[in-house]
């Protein structure tokens, strides 16, 4: 069973935690359980009772008024708000229901209705990642379970691989770029979402996918012979040194230019070779193609 402290409550909800204990004492909208220790704890079920309550206190209800309805009438007035008129913070609060409610249809189409109004790379920019940020926070204490993850990101993922498949394949004379992921390394959002910006800005792209091995990536270099290999190293490599992994991608490059970027390229002392382009993040790399696409 997921718990969550106090501390916990707060930071997912936007409302501080002596408002919701005096929410707890005054209007008794929820009664949090306690351990042997005597230190409060908060259930799934909790959260989402609170998280409901916080949308319609922002939007102008009275909390005495909310204390007063039924769950089910809370919901179903939360359920009533457009996604279409709600702001930047009621998107995020009402995307946190969602995920908690694993409820695919109504987060799939708040997805779509951003991305249709916006564009991808706005939706990205203005919701994915503040979004990412905020159930990062949640993760981390332990609050949300491997399958909520899971659940994000395949949504996400089906969306950014549908905006794929909507742009034209570039000319042939283009720059191509190859990109793949190395075993253990989990940034499948990032790598398909750098996939979508090469195909928007005009470039060639081999996706070679993740858990990509080196010598098959050797053989896809050899093959298809790109302009530029990318990939993200946020892990260490299993069973490797990591200057060990980066010499031997460097070496077989040939003609190709090596671009890396993620944790291990910065927090690990590395003699970089010199075919070697390092990009800080994943807007950098972005930047970096914008740069270079002609």
């Amino acid at each position: 069973m997921v718990v969550y402290s106090i501390k916990d409550i707060e930071k997912m909800s936007g409302v501080k935690a002596h408002t919701l204990r005096i929410w707890e004492k005054r209007y008794n909208l929820v009664t949090p359980k306690r351990t042997a220790t005597n230190i409060r704890y908060y259930t799934e079920e909790d959260l989402r009772r609170i998280l409901n309550v916080c949308f319609l206190y922002k939007k102008g209800y009275k909390i005495s008024k909310i204390a007063e309805m039924p769950l089910e009438t809370i919901k179903e007035k939360v359920s009533s708000y457009s996604t279409l008129e709600l702001d930047f913070e009621d998107k995020i609060d009402m995307i946190m229901l969602f995920i908690l409610q694993l409820d695919s249809y109504n987060f799939s189409n708040l997805l779509d209705q951003h991305i249709s109004q916006t564009g991808l790379e706005e939706t990205m920019n203005d919701l994915i990642y503040p979004l990412m940020d905020k159930l990062g926070v949640a993760w981390l204490a332990g609050s949300f379970l491997s399958v909520h993850e899971s659940f994000v990101s395949q949504i996400i993922r089906s969306k950014i691989n549908a905006c794929i498949e909507q742009l034209e394949e570039t000319h042939s004379s283009n720059k191509k770029y190859m990109i793949f992921l190395p075993p253990s390394e989990q940034q499948e959002l990032s790598l398909s979402y750098f996939h979508f910006i090469l195909k928007k800005y005009g470039c060639r792209v081999v996706n070679l996918g993740n858990d990509v091995i080196l010598s098959d990536m050797i053989f896809a270099r050899e093959n298809c012979k790109p302009d530029f290999v990318f990939t993200i190293l946020n892990e260490e490599i299993p069973n490797m040194p990591f200057q060990s992994y980066v010499n031997q991608l460097a070496e077989s490059m040939n003609e190709a230019q090596l671009l890396l970027t993620g944790y291990q390229t910065v927090s690990t002392k590395v003699d970089w070779p010199e075919n070697v382009t390092l990009l800080r993040d994943l807007g950098e790399s972005i930047d970096f193609v914008m740069k270079n696409n002609k």
